[in-house]
């Protein structure tokens, strides 16, 4: 039954995941910077670190929010700030969210052509894939910071 009271590593889970995000902004901009440099097992290797990094990602995320639902009976933090912060906040998060269902399908096939040899298809994807990878990556850490330290929530 929920008590309103998730332990300590419940709560710990938004910062490791808000770390999870911006490292895999580290990577992708490596990544993006090692292929324009002609460097392309290290931006093999980036860019496979990247996906490892969102994949750890996705297990934290999704253990957070079954988690924080079994201790609470809710599975998301409210946003409690000001109207004005709300009128930037859902904008980000709505448009985080849209995008963020489509990076791991998007990320696969990337992966998938650049590892098969697919170099002119892997290149047509990765214009899609990059930026909104990358758009979802950073906007997942704005709005942890958003929810967490500007919003009123814990964590």
């Amino acid at each position: 039954m929920p008590n309103d009271s998730p332990p300590d590593w419940v709560l710990s889970l938004p910062a490791v995941n808000a770390a999870l995000n911006g490292l895999a902004t580290v990577l992708l901009v490596a990544g993006y910077v090692l292929v324009k440099q002609g460097k392309v097992t290290a931006h093999r290797n980036a860019m496979l670190s990247c996906f490892g990094v969102s994949v750890l990602f996705l297990a934290s995320y999704l253990t957070y929010h079954f988690a924080r639902h079994h201790y609470t009976g809710s599975g998301s933090q409210p946003f409690e700030g000001s109207w004005s912060l709300k009128l930037v906040y859902f904008p980000i998060l709505i448009t985080h969210v849209i995008l963020a269902a489509a990076v791991p399908f998007l990320a696969v096939v990337t992966i998938y052509r650049g590892l098969r040899g697919n170099v002119e298809g892997h290149r047509r994807i990765a214009r899609w894939t990059f930026p909104i990878w990358l758009y979802v990556s950073v906007t997942g850490v704005v709005i942890y910071f958003m929810l967490y330290h500007l919003g009123g929530g814990y964590g």
